[in-house]
């Protein structure tokens, strides 16, 4: 993976945050057929910010294998080897490179995105959703992200065309991420 992250100055407060799943939502949309938005999402990922004087590093893990779009025969289908390949991938991972104020709390995070065994660079619009402590104490930081990537970028071209041209799946497929994460004691 890459190199720790450069930042000039950011609104991300120091210290180290970690993901809190229950409060956070790894999620894509990609269209079917040409005509409707499929959504899904994974239910079990882990992730840290690490916020200091040298920089701030991103980086977090999807389990494949949780994958869920509330229909069971199409998630056994993206866990098999047309696309997720769950056995020889079981992981999707990413690791920030730089990270850049834009203005305001709005943030551009560069990073290393793997999925299905090909590692790649990506772009994250983010914004800094604010900065508290919760009814139990904790501090907590939210941050939204998104993206749009190729599937046949990481090697996932499992598709079919129809009779009207469209394909069953898109290859562009967008990622939403939304985080709440509580900084370590």
């Amino acid at each position: 993976m890459a190199a720790d992250s450069a930042v000039t100055e950011t609104a991300l407060p120091t210290g180290t945050w970690h993901v809190d799943p229950i409060h956070s939502n790894v999620e894509f949309k990609v269209k079917h057929v040409g005509v409707a938005t499929v959504k899904g999402r994974f239910n079990d990922f882990e992730g840290t910010l690490q916020v200091g004087p040298d920089g701030v590093v991103a980086s977090g893990s999807v389990d494949v294998q949780s994958v869920d779009t509330k229909q069971p025969q199409r998630d056994d289908h993206l866990r098999s080897a047309d696309f997720f390949d769950v056995d020889s991938f079981p992981k999707i991972e990413f690791r920030s490179t730089e990270i850049r104020q834009l203005g305001g709390d709005e943030l551009q995070i560069d990073g290393e995105l793997s999925i299905h065994g090909v590692s790649r660079p990506i772009t994250l619009e983010a914004e800094l959703e604010g900065t508290g402590t919760d009814h139990n104490g904790e501090e907590r930081v939210g941050l939204t992200a998104r993206a749009e990537i190729s599937r046949a970028d990481y090697d996932m071209r499992f598709n079919a065309a129809l009779g009207s041209g469209n394909l069953v799946v898109a290859d562009k497929v967008k990622i939403e991420v939304d985080i709440s994460a509580v900084k370590a004691k």
